[in-house]
C-alpha cells in the first residue's frame, strides 16, 4: 500500500437470526463487507428467532412457527435443535396460509433454503445466504458462535470483542440500536457507530413479501432506504 494511504475500512454488522424477517432487516446485509449472525447468545423463546406471522385463509397475520426440540431456558440460539418430524410438521402448519400454498420459485428457494433436520441455525443461516443472493448483495457472512467470544462478556461488551476480532472499523446497527450503545466507547475502540434510518415502509415477513413480489422490486426497496 502507498504511503499516504489509508486502510480500507471494513463495514460490520451483527445481528441475530430470524425466521423470515420484515424487509427493513436486509438493509444489514445491503450496507456491509460482513455480516455477522449473531447465534452465540440466549434463544428468546417469545421472540421472532424461530417464527413470524403471515397472512391465513381470512387475511388475519398468524404465527408460522419452526417445529423445535424442547432445550434448556438458557440454551444459546446455536444450540437450539428441530424436532425429529419438523418437516412434517411445517408443512402442516404451512397449509394455513394461501400464500404457501403454491410459493413463486423465490419464496420457495427461501423456504427450503436447508434441511430441518438439524440445528435452528444452520436453517436460519441458510436463509440469510438464500435472500442475499436473491437480492444480489455480496457482503460475507459469518456466525459469531465461530469466534470463540468469552461468555463473561455481555451487551455492548460482547459486540465490541466481535468487531475487534473480525478488524471491523465501521459498526452499522437498526434504528433500535440506539438505545443499547455508546458511541464514545465504539470510538475509543476505534470503531465508527452508525445506524439505519427508521424504516418507512411495512413490516411483513420478507417470507410474505416474496410470495407478493420479484426480488429484483424487493431489493429496490431495500436500497432505498439503506444508507
Amino acid at each position: 500500500m502507498r504511503a499516504g494511504v489509508a486502510a480500507p475500512g471494513r463495514r460490520v454488522a451483527i445481528m441475530q437470526p430470524y425466521f423470515a424477517p420484515y424487509l427493513g432487516y436486509w438493509r444489514l446485509l445491503a450496507g456491509v463487507d460482513l455480516f455477522v449472525i449473531y447465534d452465540c447468545v440466549q434463544f428468546p423463546r417469545r421472540g421472532w428467532v424461530h417464527r413470524n406471522r403471515l397472512a391465513n385463509a381470512r387475511g388475519e397475520l398468524d404465527w408460522l412457527t419452526l417445529p423445535l426440540k424442547p432445550a434448556p431456558f438458557e440454551a444459546r440460539i446455536d444450540a437450539v435443535a428441530f424436532a425429529h418430524d419438523a418437516p412434517q410438521r411445517l408443512a402442516e402448519r404451512a397449509r394455513a396460509f394461501p400464500a404457501l400454498t403454491q410459493p413463486p420459485a423465490a419464496a420457495r428457494e427461501y423456504l427450503n433454503a436447508a434441511p430441518l433436520d438439524g440445528g435452528l441455525i444452520d436453517y436460519l443461516a441458510a436463509q440469510i445466504a438464500a435472500a442475499r443472493d436473491l437480492f444480489g448483495f455480496d457482503c460475507e457472512l459469518m456466525r459469531s458462535s465461530s469466534l470463540q467470544i468469552s461468555a463473561e462478556l455481555r451487551a455492548q461488551d460482547r459486540i465490541l470483542a466481535i468487531l475487534e476480532a473480525v478488524g471491523g472499523t465501521d459498526y452499522l446497527n437498526a434504528p433500535g440500536g440506539r438505545e443499547l450503545y455508546d458511541p464514545q466507547a465504539f470510538a475509543e475502540r476505534g470503531v465508527a457507530l452508525k445506524f439505519l434510518p427508521d424504516w418507512q415502509s411495512g413490516y411483513e415477513s420478507v417470507l410474505q413479501r416474496l410470495c407478493d413480489s420479484p426480488p429484483e422490486a424487493l431489493r429496490a426497496e431495500i436500497l432505498a432506504q439503506t444508507t
